[in-house]
């Protein structure tokens, strides 16, 4: 004659365990509504872009219509159009500007921000005030001495023009970016590559740069954004040569009103290339805005 004396599981548990059960199971209808706000709010911020991209493959008579047409026959027409109008020039001068300034950004950037972390120089708040100060200055109050200036030395309606206003636009922000990606880093790697005979610009290419390498792409990632969709400079220091991709953008704007597929098609291909960098690094954007954010 056998008698179970196992006791019952669920009385066997503790009571905080029970407890903890029970408030995790209440809860789990609010999280499923929070989940479901997310998803919501989340498809409220895309949907413009989605109804962007939907518009871009209408004719002009689908676009304009109120209600909007959900359903339609899909075209290649518009984008056509938008190359007849001669958007390869704003794109390529846009690729232009936003690859060369940010080369540009990242080859003065990185020493400097090296020079004010791991191996500080003199008053190095002075110098990243001096640094930070510069975007503390409104464009539009810079606007005319820097039209005066560069329309007397004859560089009005000039890509180079743009190339070193967006590199004098984002060197401050990139600086100090990579300031903080460089504090992440151990001192004590640049004492160990010393000892073991490496030279400081060794040290830097084989053991710092590989570190912060994520950093740099982000850096790199908010340059190209702040360059490919600057307008203010772009509008009133170009005219027709260097002409960019958001000045463009204004041109489907008339008097006889909004070319809405056109504009749109127009706009796709405008946000594309930006699209993509991010695509591409999006690895390296996530590990470099969350570095050193855990220690």
């Amino acid at each position: 004659m056998s008698t179970d004396i196992r006791p019952d599981r669920a009385a066997a548990r503790p009571a905080e365990v029970q407890s903890g059960t029970e408030v995790r199971r209440r809860r789990n209808p609010r999280a499923g509504l929070l989940t479901a706000v997310t998803w919501i709010i989340a498809i409220g911020f895309f949907f413009p872009v989605l109804w962007m991209v939907l518009t871009a493959f209408k004719q002009e008579s689908d676009a304009a219509t109120n209600p909007p047409t959900f359903f339609f026959e899909p075209t290649l027409q518009q984008f056509r159009d938008v190359f007849d109008a001669g958007i390869a020039t704003p794109l390529l001068n846009s690729l232009f500007a936003t690859v060369v300034s940010t080369i540009l950004v990242l080859l003065l950037g990185v020493p400097a921000a090296f020079a004010l972390s791991l191996r500080p120089v003199r008053k190095t708040k002075d110098a990243l005030f001096f640094f930070i100060s510069t975007k503390m200055l409104p464009i539009v109050a810079a606007i005319i001495p820097l039209y005066v200036i560069v329309g007397e030395i004859g560089m009005l309606d000039n890509i180079w023009t743009l190339v070193i206003l967006y590199t004098a636009m984002n060197l401050p922000i990139a600086v100090w970016m990579m300031r903080s990606f460089f504090l992440e880093v151990p001192g004590e790697l640049l004492e160990a590559a010393s000892i073991d005979g490496a030279s400081l610009w060794t040290s830097v290419r084989e053991v710092i740069l590989p570190l912060i390498s994520p950093g740099i792409a982000a850096t790199a990632l908010i340059c190209v954004i702040f360059s490919w969709n600057e307008f203010f400079f772009a509008v009133n220091m170009t005219a027709v040569n260097a002409q960019t991709m958001p000045v463009f953008l204004t041109g489907f704007m008339s008097g006889q009103g909004l070319y809405w597929a056109q504009l749109s098609a127009a706009s796709v291909l405008a946000a594309l290339p930006v699209v993509i960098c991010g695509w591409i690094a999006q690895n390296k954007l996530v590990r470099g805005l969350s570095f050193g954010a855990i220690k």
